[in-house]
Formats: C-alpha cells, sequence, structure tokens
C-alpha cells in the first residue's frame, strides 16, 4: 500500500499542491465562521435525574443565571454627595441596552396600604430627588426599618451594598454580551472616579463573559508562543533555515484546516477547543522530524533525493500513521464522557491529528523534492556527539544494569502508590482562575459580605392547589429557613413567606416588630393586599410561587465552597428539607447552578476515568494488531503506565488535586507517550528478523536507529506542552506541566525500562508467538525496487517521472 502511496505523490506534486491550497483558502473562509462560547456549558446529560430536576425548577421558575452583581464597601454611603452617585450609577446601568432590572438600596421599595383601593401601594423609598442630606437620613431609617433587604442588599456590619442587574437572555446568547459588559463596567469606572471607591463585579454572566475574554486572547498567544518555541527547537536540532520555514508552514496549514473544521462543525471557542491550534502545533512538528531524520538519513546513504522521499513515505508513512492514530485515540475517547465540552474537544482534536499527519506526508516529501539536495551541513546532526554519548550511555544501561532498572522501577511504583494514596478529587466554579486575579477576589469579596453568589434552590411542591400560602406549609417554610441559618455557607433564604412578612410589616404602617408570618386571621386579609396576591398568578407572587400556588421555592446564595464539601453539604441540606417537609407528604428539591455544576464535575471525573480506560484497551488493541503478541502488548504498555503512575504521585505529594482540568492529563499523555513505544518496538521488529533473533543486537540496533528521533521529538513536546504554564487559567497550567513532565518521564521509561525488559524478559516475551506485524513494517536497510518511479530526461531538456530502463541516480 505505502509503495502505491509514495508514487502517487511523487508523481502528483504539482496537483496535489494545488488542491492542498484551495483546500487551505476554503478553510480559511470556513474559519470566520467561529465564535466564543460565552454559556456554560452542561456537564451532565440530558437523562441525568440532578439535570433533569434543574430543568424543571428552570421551566417552572426561569432560570437563575441571568444575575450580575456589583458592590461596594462605603462608610459615607448615605452621604448626600455618594448616595446621588449611587443612584446615578443604578440608573445609567438600568439604561444600557441588554439591562431587563436593577434592584439596590437606591432602588428599594415600599409597600404603602390603601385601605380605599384595599391593596398595596409600591413606592420607593428613596426618590430620585433625594439629595438633601437630612431627607437622606431620614428615608435611610425608613429603608433600615425593613428586615426584608438586610443581607440581600446590604450588610450592615460591614457597610457593604450590593447593585443587582438582571440582564437580558437573548442579549447573553449572543456576541453583543461583551459589548454590555463592557457598558456596564464604563459606568462602574466613572462611579469609581468620582467617589475614590473600588466597584467589585461578579455573578455567573459576568464570570463567563471575562474567562471566554480571556480565552480568547490566549487563543493567539498559545499559537505564536508554540510555532516561536518548537521553531527555535527544530533549527537547533537540524540547523537549517528551510527545516524550520517548511515544517512551520505544514503545522500552519494544520491550524488553519483545524480552525476551518470548527467553524464548518459549528463548534464555539471554548477553554478547551482554544487549545487545540498550539496543540496541532506541538504534535504535529514530531511528524516532520521523524520523516526529516529519515531523509537526511537515506539522502547521506545513497545521494538520491527522490529514492530518499521515496523511503521516507514508505518506511516513516506506517509507523508515523500508527502514532498518529494512537495519539487521536487517547483524545477520541473524550466523546464517551457525555459532556458536550469534551465531546467536542476530543471530536476535533482527533480529526485535526490525523489531518497534521496527512499534510506532512504530503506536504514535506513534495516541498524538498523541489527544494536543491541537502549539504553536508545539513545532515551533520546525525553524527552529533552529545547524543551519540547519550544513546551510548542508554544502550550501557540497559545491557549491563537491568536489575538496577527493575529495582529502581519497582521503588518509584512503590512511592507512586503512596502518592497516590492522598490524591483528592475536588473543584471550584473559579479553580482555573488565578487566586491574584480581581475577578477571583471579586467572587471572594462577595463571599465574604453576602456569603457566596452561587445559586442554591429549594423547590416544595405540597402536591394540593392552594397549598403554599396556607398557615402550616408557611410555618414549615420558617422553620427550614431558620434551620437553614446554622450553615455559614449559605446566605439568608428568599421566598414567598419573606414577601408575607413584608406584606404584614407593611399593613402595620412598617413597624419592623411585625415582621412575621400572620396569623390565619390575618393571612387572607393581609395577602388581599398583595398585586396579585388575590390570583397568585400575578406580580411578585409569581416570584416565589406557580399559578396553582401549589409549588414555592426558596432561594439561597451560597460560597464556591469546592465539589468535596458541597457532596457534604448537599446531604446535609437534604436531610434538613426531609426533616421538614416529609417525602411520603411533599415533594421536594435541592438545585440551582451549585448542584449541578458540584454534580456535574462528580460525573465529569468519573467519565474521564473511563475514558482513560477505553485510551489504554483502545491502544493496547492496536499494538496487539501490530505486533500480534499478548505478552509485547503487556511489554509495550508498563513502560507508558509508569509514567502515568507517577504524574498521579506528584499530584497526590503536592495536593494537586483531581479535576477535569488535571485528569484530561492521562488520556492525552497516554496517547503520546506510547508513540516512542511503537516506533522503537517496529524497529525493534524489523532488527530481529535481520539478526536471526538475536535480542541483545536487535535491541541495541533499534535503540541507536529510534533513539535520536525519540529524544527530539521529547523535547519538542516538553516545551511544546510547556507554553501552556504562562496561562491564565490554572487547569491549563497543571495541564501543560503535567503532561509536559509525563512525556519526560515517558521518555526515559521508554528509552531504558522499555530495553531491559526485552533484554531481560527475552525468553518469555520474545519467541515464534511474535509473528510478522498485520502491517507490513518495511526494513530499513532493504534495496528498493524503483520500476515504478524512475527519472527520465524528456525532449527539451524537462524531467519527469515515468518508468524508463535507465534511472537516473
Amino acid at each position: 500500500m505505502w509503495i502505491r502511496i509514495a508514487s502517487f505523490i511523487l508523481r502528483n506534486r504539482l496537483p496535489i499542491l494545488i488542491v492542498l491550497g484551495l483546500l487551505t483558502v476554503f478553510m480559511g473562509f470556513q474559519s470566520r465562521k467561529i465564535e466564543m462560547s460565552y454559556q456554560y456549558a452542561p456537564l451532565l446529560p440530558d437523562d441525568d435525574p440532578v439535570y433533569q430536576e434543574y430543568e424543571r425548577f428552570a421551566e417552572e421558575f426561569g432560570n437563575e443565571g441571568n444575575l450580575m452583581v456589583l458592590g461596594v464597601q462605603d462608610t459615607s454611603f448615605f452621604d448626600a454627595l455618594h448616595f446621588q452617585y449611587w443612584q446615578k450609577l443604578s440608573n445609567d446601568i438600568e439604561n444600557i441596552r441588554g439591562v431587563t432590572s436593577v434592584i439596590s438600596v437606591s432602588d428599594a421599595y415600599q409597600l404603602n396600604r390603601d385601605n380605599k383601593k384595599r391593596q398595596f401601594e409600591v413606592l420607593p423609598v428613596f426618590r430620585d430627588s433625594s439629595i438633601n442630606q437630612d431627607e437622606i437620613d431620614s428615608l435611610r431609617k425608613i429603608f433600615e426599618a425593613l428586615p426584608f433587604y438586610k443581607g440581600l442588599l446590604y450588610n450592615e456590619q460591614t457597610q457593604t451594598y450590593l447593585l443587582g442587574i438582571t440582564l437580558d437572555k437573548e442579549i447573553l446568547e449572543s456576541p453583543a454580551r461583551v459589548e454590555l459588559m463592557q457598558e456596564i463596567k464604563e459606568k462602574g469606572l466613572a462611579y469609581e472616579e468620582v467617589t475614590d471607591n473600588q466597584l467589585h463585579y461578579s455573578g455567573l454572566p459576568f464570570i463567563r463573559v471575562e474567562t471566554a475574554e480571556m480565552i480568547k486572547k490566549e487563543l493567539n498567544m498559545f499559537i505564536w508562543l508554540a510555532l516561536g518555541i518548537t521553531a527555535i527547537i527544530i533549527f537547533l536540532f537540524f540547523r537549517s533555515f528551510k527545516v524550520v520555514i517548511f515544517s512551520m508552514l505544514v503545522v500552519g496549514v494544520a491550524v488553519i484546516w483545524a480552525l476551518g473544521w470548527q467553524g464548518i462543525m459549528g463548534f464555539k471557542v471554548t477553554i478547551l477547543t482554544g487549545m487545540i491550534p498550539p496543540l496541532i502545533i506541538v504534535i504535529g512538528i514530531p511528524n516532520s522530524v521523524f520523516l526529516l531524520n529519515k531523509f537526511h538519513h537515506e539522502f547521506r546513504n545513497h545521494g538520491n533525493k527522490i529514492k530518499s522521499l521515496q523511503r521516507v513515505i514508505r518506511k516513516i508513512g506506517n509507523a508515523t500513521f500508527l502514532t498518529n492514530l494512537t495519539t487521536a485515540s487517547g483524545f477520541a475517547t473524550f466523546i464517551f464522557t457525555s459532556s458536550d465540552l469534551l465531546i467536542e474537544f476530543g471530536i476535533m482534536a482527533a480529526i485535526n491529528i490525523m489531518m497534521v499527519f496527512v499534510l506532512s506526508l504530503l506536504m514535506i516529501p513534495i516541498i524538498f523534492s523541489f527544494l536543491p539536495d541537502p549539504e553536508e551541513r545539513h545532515v551533520q546532526h546525525l553524527d552529533r556527539p552529545f547524543f551519540e554519548k547519550i544513546i551510548q550511555r542508554l544502550i550501557h544501561i540497559s545491557l549491563n544494569n537491568k536489575k538496577v532498572v527493575f529495582l529502581a522501577t519497582i521503588l518509584l511504583l512503590v512511592v507512586g502508590g503512596t502518592g497516590i494514596s492522598k490524591m483528592k478529587t475536588t473543584g471550584f466554579m473559579l479553580d482555573d482562575v488565578p487566586h491574584d486575579h480581581q475577578l477571583y477576589r471579586d467572587l471572594k469579596f462577595f463571599e465574604q459580605h453576602f456569603s457566596g453568589l452561587m445559586p442554591l434552590e429549594i423547590m416544595i411542591d405540597t402536591k394540593r392547589p392552594k397549598a403554599v400560602l396556607n398557615q402550616r406549609t408557611l410555618r414549615k417554610m420558617d422553620q427550614l429557613q431558620d434551620s437553614l441559618k446554622a450553615f455559614p455557607e449559605l446566605s439568608q433564604g428568599l421566598s414567598m413567606l419573606e414577601v408575607v412578612k413584608f406584606a404584614r410589616q407593611s399593613y402595620y404602617n412598617g413597624n419592623a416588630a411585625y415582621y412575621s408570618i400572620p396569623n390565619s386571621m390575618e393571612r387572607n386579609f393581609i395577602l388581599s393586599y398583595l398585586p396579585g396576591g388575590g390570583t397568585g398568578g400575578q406580580g411578585v407572587v409569581s416570584s416565589f410561587v406557580d399559578s396553582a400556588q401549589q409549588k414555592a421555592r426558596i432561594s439561597f446564595r451560597m460560597q464556591d465552597v469546592g465539589t468535596t464539601h458541597m457532596q457534604e453539604l448537599d446531604q446535609e441540606i437534604r436531610a434538613v428539607v426531609d426533616s421538614v417537609f416529609p417525602p411520603d407528604k411533599y415533594e421536594t428539591s435541592v438545585t440551582g447552578s451549585s448542584v449541578v455544576f458540584f454534580k456535574g464535575t462528580d460525573y465529569l471525573i468519573r467519565n474521564l476515568f473511563i475514558s482513560l480506560g477505553l485510551a489504554v484497551l483502545l491502544i493496547a488493541s492496536f499494538m496487539a494488531w501490530m505486533f500480534r503478541s499478548k505478552r509485547m502488548v503487556i511489554v509495550s504498555l508498563f513502560p507508558n503506565l509508569v509514567p502515568l503512575i507517577t504524574t498521579a504521585a506528584l499530584m497526590g505529594f503536592f495536593e494537586i488535586p483531581i479535576k477535569p482540568s488535571t485528569i484530561l492529563v492521562f488520556s492525552i499523555a497516554f496517547g503520546i507517550s506510547v508513540d516512542d513505544t511503537i516506533h522503537f518496538l517496529a524497529k525493534y521488529r524489523q532488527e530481529l528478523s535481520e539478526t536471526n533473533w538475536s535480542i541483545r543486537a536487535a535491541t541495541v540496533l533499534a535503540l541507536k536507529e529510534t533513539g535520536r528521533s525519540m529524544i527530539y521529538t521529547s523535547i519538542i513536546l516538553f516545551f511544546g506542552f510547556g507554553i501552556f504554564t504562562v496561562s491564565s487559567f490554572g487547569g491549563t497550567v497543571a495541564l501543560g506541566a503535567l503532561v509536559a513532565f509525563t512525556l519526560l518521564v515517558a521518555l526515559f521509561s521508554n528509552l531504558i525500562l522499555l530495553p531491559s525488559l526485552l533484554l531481560g524478559l527475552e525468553r518469555l516475551i520474545t519467541n515464534e508467538s511474535f509473528k510478522e506485524p498485520m502491517l507490513t513494517i518495511y526494513n530499513e536497510e532493504e534495496d528498493i525496487d524503483y520500476e515504478e518511479l524512475k527519472i527520465f530526461q524528456k525532449p527539451g531538456g524537462q524531467k519527469g517521472k515515468e518508468p524508463s530502463d535507465e534511472p537516473v541516480n
């Protein structure tokens, strides 16, 4: 097969380049369709009970994820000038397109009893003209006598004040959301300049837009960093600007194709898909390294450029195909996670890894067929003494220190087991944002002064229409909220209960002593004064009670406590809810973004472990297909599992938690590290047949032949993944650092442990069961029949590639 592929590529050089050029232009146009993702990607599948519970709540009471908040700590907040500026800020923000409503101290309302109309009038506590200090002081007393707002809009002890902004859902799902956030921040900046106060911004919409913009900025940075780092390393290896330029051209085209595929498939840019272009550069460059190393090796042997390029395609093509296939498989296993975020990442990564292989196989031979023959200085890297000494040292260790290698491996596994036992699983909403970043500090500000912002919702179904507002249900809700005050992680609850208490206080002329549940004689009379209270389907009542008055919600805000503590907290809260509302009489649910996030994170981690198992199984199947030997499959996998164990131990000792961003490391690193094993064992199998099954000779020759390329590619991958450590996201930093470390350990494992295993266990693993692999792996030294590819002289002095009697050397 590879003979025909080599012939096809070299016979159709110009048509292939033209087709590739046109496809690249097409992909460039398609890449313009890419949009940033500003939505929270659900981690739970649609059929998950927790997700369905949340959807039922959203259908009943609406989505709670469109609230943005601003906060300020100001001891002079009620000074006339400062209060005027706060009023202006609130009004200016409310007039921005995309803002549906605002609520703050200056927008607070009170209920005024109108005996003639037998209803409450909703009146603002502070009028826009309230700039006189005496008037503000007087109205402040009225406001502070309304317990409804305490802990909701202000913290009396710390003199901290909050401004809540409800945003238009349609705007939040469009590109206009960036401009919306920018306008809000501009109004906030104007307030800061005149008051010298610092505003704090947070809320789920704001966090999502800000992190998306951070991803957007890093996308271009990582592409240029990846190109720069790999270009420098390739130049240091090959000392040739031509090699650097055309290797960069291959991965540059691959990046355009990657962005084009993303545009075609309609996938938005997320924190994961944003990493694909630099990943393609880092993973794609080793293809060029293997192809060019072989090209220079062949050319130095016989000096025939076309013959060298054909051998490159025939001999390196199938091994490189398998290594890219295993790498793509490591990413493709994310498709089985049931998370849209990871499915899209897995699909895009797998497709583009195979695409960069195809581009490398086509472009490198074709481009170098047009270039002049390599000069002696271009192939001198093959004899560089530094690498020769390293390889000779590795051979010495494998031949003479096998027991030391095995003992060191056993010790490493024991230490690894200890480290793994210390691993912990957790995840935070802003886990990946640096703790010194303003976004993170602002979230902690609201946690400190308002008990957090993460929505937690309790929905109560009384199973009977009109039952929510009866005396018994209201008292049970009061009992539940009092019980949940024992949890410092939760804010005070907000429900129909507070509305009813507020109504009773207002009925008695705003006397704070009457802020409590109406008795049975007062209840119906007072509730009839509420806007829509008589029907229960309109006005303020509908925010907390369904139209049938059968279901009620209690809303909390909570701290971002992490998935581990949240799991304990969830169980404790559910136990309290069930003790107040017995499951045999009421149907209750504890939901909200906080619950969905922690359940989704746990679900994702479980699925990622499954995907890692699938990656190992899939790659083991490829090994069995290649080598037809169960024992060789075990031997080939073991050196690649040791680095994973080492990395897991490192995470345990340094308290790096298992979370979605770190668990990704294992599948990615395993799929890449096994590439070196394939190259080594492929060459080892070739040498066995040439050395009359001499294990020692085959191992030494395989190490000499493949060791240099393995070192080259591992250095490129190490520094390539290392660029992600400059990210603003902790998860991306951890991913880059841990993958780089794992690949470095894998290099030594494949260069030392694998040869030692082959030599030390030769009688067990290399016997007649180690048959010829299903895919033909060509002997590096065999002569090739060039009847299908001969260069002849056409009339007019032009050279072509047609069969002829005498090949031109």
